[in-house]
């Protein structure tokens, strides 16, 4: 039975989006699909997966026989998330372009786009619940622990969700398999997208070196004995381990090396041996101003914090300082990574989250200045 209510889906090309407009189409929605163009590629060298995926999302509203557009967010994708993306690396941050594509096209070019288009929601297939408050939403984890992505969505407003349907929120990946399976939608089998969207299926380094170039320094040991050089800060991540070009050492252990610290001043690249090290442990982390989904009154409470995507949520406490918010933990935590974001939750709900600005590590703390580093305290 139709209903009034007219529904935009972001169509990918993938499984999941296919099977929320299924979903939605089967609910009596009036559904259309539109595919964004984010990305324009730009180098002749740069393998992009986006004219395939427009070819499956074309069959597959072809089967579910709603109509599809394409609307081209290119241009907001540049200026909003890449030049984000490329600024934050030039500054030895690790940042994740996803949750700010969630922020400035998902859930405001693309939905601002789809509300002046005459529709009433959009949809996508992330694999989130929402809860309804009047204008507002709550957000809550997807049922399957496994593939919830509310830590991607940590920066959208309880007023945008409340435009947003999620028909996945309630299914495992395995049902939405099945589903498609029994519908023979040709998406049924396709492998799901890993990693950033537009590098795609090219490697990490390979890519943003098109953009980024190089900035060499040395490689030390935490001693300051020069192991090494690299080829710039901007393409290592705190914790990292594979990729560092050190073979067997002269006088050191066998045994595997970890960055443990990026100093763009000096340019230098600090490595440890073993991810038991003392360098690579925090006890917390200092944050930018918190975006909650929606407001919330208190400045000094327990919560549950994840620190990067698939990591298991930490016990901890949350403090408003001046300049924005302290987080400490339960436990010390491996690799807490300046430019990810740091997620609160209290049970499933997932209340917002922030950028990690710096570490808090006494070790580390003790280390750097011994080292001449300059180490921020936000205190």
């Amino acid at each position: 039975m139709k209903n009034n209510k007219k529904v935009i889906v972001g169509i990918s090309g993938g499984v999941d989006s296919s099977v929320s407009a299924l979903l939605l189409k089967e609910a009596g929605f009036q559904v259309k699909g539109i595919f964004m163009k984010n990305w324009t590629n730009t180098a002749s060298n740069i393998e992009c997966t986006s004219e395939v995926d427009f070819k499956d999302a074309e069959k597959v509203c072809d089967q579910l026989d709603i109509p599809l557009h394409q609307a081209n967010f290119s241009g907001e994708y540049w200026e909003k998330v890449f030049e984000s993306f490329l600024s934050d690396h030039n500054k030895g941050l690790t940042p994740n372009p996803d949750i700010l594509c969630n922020k400035e096209i998902k859930f405001r070019a693309f939905l601002d786009y789809c509300i002046d288009s005459g529709a009433d929601y959009i949809a996508t297939g992330h694999y989130v619940r929402t809860e309804n408050m009047e204008e507002k939403s709550l957000l809550f984890r997807g049922r399957d622990s496994q593939k919830d992505q509310s830590y991607f969505l940590h920066q959208v407003t309880g007023k945008d969700l409340s435009k947003a349907l999620f028909p996945l929120g309630e299914l495992t990946k395995t049902q939405v398999r099945k589903i498609a399976e029994d519908n023979k939608l040709i998406t049924s089998n396709k492998k799901d997208s890993v990693g950033i969207c537009f590098i795609g299926k090219n490697k990490y380094n390979d890519f943003i070196s098109n953009f980024l170039g190089k900035d060499p320094g040395n490689i030390l040991d935490e001693s300051g004995l020069v192991l090494g050089s690299h080829n710039g800060l901007m393409y290592f991540t705190l914790g990292q381990r594979q990729g560092l070009g050190l073979g067997g050492i002269r006088g050191k252990e066998q045994d595997s090396w970890y960055v443990a610290h990026k100093d763009i001043e000096s340019k230098e690249l600090t490595v440890v041996q073993s991810n038991s090290h003392d360098l690579l442990y925090s006890e917390g982390c200092y944050v930018e101003d918190v975006h909650w989904i929606n407001p919330i009154e208190e400045n000094n409470f327990e919560c549950d914090v994840q620190i990067r995507y698939k990591s298991n949520p930490i016990k901890s406490r949350i403090q408003k300082i001046n300049g924005g918010y302290k987080i400490i933990f339960s436990i010390p935590q491996l690799a807490v990574t300046p430019g990810q974001s740091a997620v609160i939750y209290t049970g499933n709900q997932c209340l917002g989250g922030s950028v990690i600005r710096e570490r808090i590590s006494q070790d580390f703390y003790n280390w750097a200045t011994k080292r001449g580093y300059n180490y921020k305290t936000y205190e």
